[in-house]
């Protein structure tokens, strides 16, 4: 039962950020949430509370990163559930040719609803090879948002 509702929250959560809703995505989150990144390139690090996890979703916005959620298993009782789902995210430039795709796990670690915890588990080179090509392209930042 669990893993069905958080598959519900994980393909609204996808929905929202694919909208460029980050208000609405934001309101998932603690005051206190970390999210971690991994790898060596501009998106990796650990971003801890609602204002440093938000820049690093607004600039997951302003590169056109498109996700789509597969399988959601959730485990614990509500007031310390345990997520993780899969993911698949995308890029393409503006005509149409895909320039980024990776796939992704995450752990998601919840308290009443509100993520505590996340963290991705990708291939971090893939996201290396989409930096260059965002540094290449003008006007997109390339550079770790400021925290």
């Amino acid at each position: 039962m669990y893993s069905w509702i958080a598959g519900l929250v994980v393909r609204r959560t996808v929905r929202q950020i694919n909208d460029g809703n980050v208000r609405a995505l934001m309101r998932n989150y603690s005051d206190d949430s970390t999210v971690v990144f991994p790898g060596d390139h501009s998106w990796g690090g650990t971003f801890r509370g609602r204002d440093e996890i938000e820049r690093f979703f607004r600039r997951v916005v302003e590169a056109r990163l498109k996700f789509a959620a597969g399988e959601v298993v959730a485990k614990g009782p509500p007031w310390r559930l345990t997520v993780c789902c899969q993911l698949f995210d995308r890029a393409a430039a503006p005509d149409g040719t895909v320039v980024y795709s990776n796939r992704v796990m995450e752990l998601i670690e919840t308290a009443w609803g509100k993520i505590q915890y996340q963290e991705l588990y990708l291939d971090t080179q893939k996201v290396a090879e989409f930096d260059r090509y965002l540094a290449a392209q003008p006007g997109v930042q390339t550079d770790r948002p400021p925290v």
